[in-house]
């Protein structure tokens, strides 16, 4: 079954030899079809001043790309900031301490309150590379009080396309397939509003953050159907598995 390459990293923005990808796979652009080299997969990335990533968050082989991919677009250009979705604004000066340290801490995850929902040995290897380099690294979610408060008492969301039904509707879905099918429909609308929240606050963190016009920056984003629309590459994997 085929998993998305849309590592939920965002990077903001040279011709040198590309190391082969850890992983075997097909690379596919989904506008035309047309199946894409590991080079020419990079040396597309590299024109964009943003790019957003996607993965399934236990897909070890999503992360494992996710790094090669970090890694290979920072030999091509300068970035100009790595936005995390798994990272909270709570955590952030925590971040930015560790990146100022003169030497690392024993207990990374611990020194950067690490939440357990994100599993370190998958996000170790990632956020470890990211915080040896010269550019920031940002938190791109909402906060926990954030996320109840959203949930206890939906705003309102203004914007035409964010209200349009089908909009809703392909959430919704995404939503229900990435929980089996198990929520409640009563909690529906409550999930919702979180997921639109938090699309909007990486959006927001997206437009603002540091970047170079001739570069990318990278931000780690959750692979679900409102970035799914950004994202023109997937990779053939045949152990992602159904709920």
């Amino acid at each position: 079954m085929r998993g998305i390459l849309l590592l939920t990293v965002l990077v903001l923005s040279a011709c040198q030899h590309v190391s082969p990808p850890p992983i075997t796979g097909q690379i596919r652009d989904l506008r035309t079809g047309q199946s894409l080299t590991a080079p020419e997969l990079v040396a597309r990335l590299a024109k964009p001043e943003r790019v957003i990533v996607g993965e399934q968050h236990d897909n070890r082989d999503h992360h494992q790309l996710q790094l090669w991919l970090l890694q290979t677009l920072g030999q091509r250009r300068p970035q100009g900031s790595l936005l995390l979705e798994m990272l909270t604004p709570d955590q952030q000066l925590r971040v930015d301490d560790v990146r100022n340290a003169s030497t690392p801490p024993i207990d990374l995850p611990g020194a950067l309150a690490w939440q357990s929902g994100w599993d370190w040995d998958l996000y170790g290897p990632i956020v470890r590379f990211a915080l040896g380099q010269p550019y920031p690294l940002l938190a791109a979610n909402l906060s926990d009080n954030e996320v109840r408060a959203f949930y206890a008492q939906p705003p309102g969301l203004s914007g035409s396309r964010s209200n349009a039904p089908s909009v809703k509707d392909e959430l919704l879905a995404q939503i229900s397939g990435s929980h089996c099918g198990l929520l409640p429909k009563s909690q529906m609308p409550a999930m919702l509003a979180v997921q639109q929240q938090r699309d909007r606050r990486m959006a927001e963190r997206l437009r603002v953050a540091p970047s170079l016009r001739c570069c990318l920056p990278v931000r780690i984003m959750r692979a679900r159907m409102s970035v799914y629309r950004f994202i023109y590459w997937i990779w053939a994997n045949p152990k992602r598995q159904p709920c």
